[in-house]
């Protein structure tokens, strides 16, 4: 059985490795190891410009928008709280546009933390800029207890109350266009939203790349094999008929 072909965004920084300090595009190997765990392939998605999104959509079988620095206020409408990490501009305007491409062709698509925070943004909700009791300590990744929305998505891939892996201080105000909570922390925090089936559309708030539980990936990439399945079959049945 052919691996689907998983997209991963990534981080554009500076950096220092062996003898060299300079600006890199880099992705914490635990993202790809999360992805070849699960039965994927993952391939690194640095920011591009935002014209080639729908090409780039076009040859992957899934996509994930991995997490990083703060969504940049002036996307949902709001005035930046001091609070408010400095903004990465090149990753905002690709990764909307790699999200609206993915929606648009049925990609079967997965936001963490940063990613589900820019997929409710992309759908025109917004965000609440900061939040108490979600980051252990600076650098420290922490833990929560994570509920299900029973009948929602999350909820057949995790069906259970879930110690989840977190490191986040901002969050899901008001819902997108279309998107459901399909999770909640204890205090109420949104930790997951969905879009309605057929799209495989989901976001966690949490970090499952920081943890040893593989289902929300291993359904990205149940997800993505299906849908390159339907796409090859399509393609076939297309040429008999020529």
């Amino acid at each position: 059985m052919n691996k689907p072909l998983i997209g991963v965004t990534t981080y554009l920084d500076q950096a220092r490795w062996g003898v060299w300090d300079m600006p890199a595009a880099l992705l914490p190997a635990r993202y790809p190891r999360l992805v070849q765990e699960s039965g994927g392939i993952a391939v690194m998605l640095p920011p591009d410009a935002p014209e080639t999104a729908a090409a780039v959509v076009a040859r992957l079988d899934g996509l994930v928008v991995a997490g990083g620095a703060d969504v940049e206020p002036v996307r949902y409408g709001a005035e930046r709280d001091p609070r408010t990490g400095p903004p990465a501009r090149e990753r905002d305007t690709w990764e909307l546009a790699l999200i609206d491409a993915a929606i648009a062709v049925g990609t079967p698509l997965l936001g963490i933390c940063r990613g589900m925070q820019l997929l409710n943004v992309a759908r025109g909700g917004t965000l609440v800029q900061h939040l108490d009791g979600h980051t252990e300590a600076v650098g420290v990744i922490g833990r929560h207890a994570v509920k299900p929305v029973p009948g929602s998505r999350y909820a057949s891939l995790v069906p259970e109350l879930a110690e989840v892996p977190t490191y986040h201080h901002q969050a899901v105000d008001r819902l997108g266009a279309g998107l459901a909570a399909s999770a909640h922390a204890e205090d109420g925090t949104v930790e997951a939203v969905e879009l309605a089936a057929p799209a495989w559309v989901l976001g966690v708030q949490w970090h499952p790349e920081m943890g040893e539980d593989l289902r929300v990936m291993r359904g990205l990439v149940a997800a993505a094999r299906a849908t390159a399945s339907d796409t090859a079959a399509r393609l076939t049945e297309t040429r008999a008929q020529r």
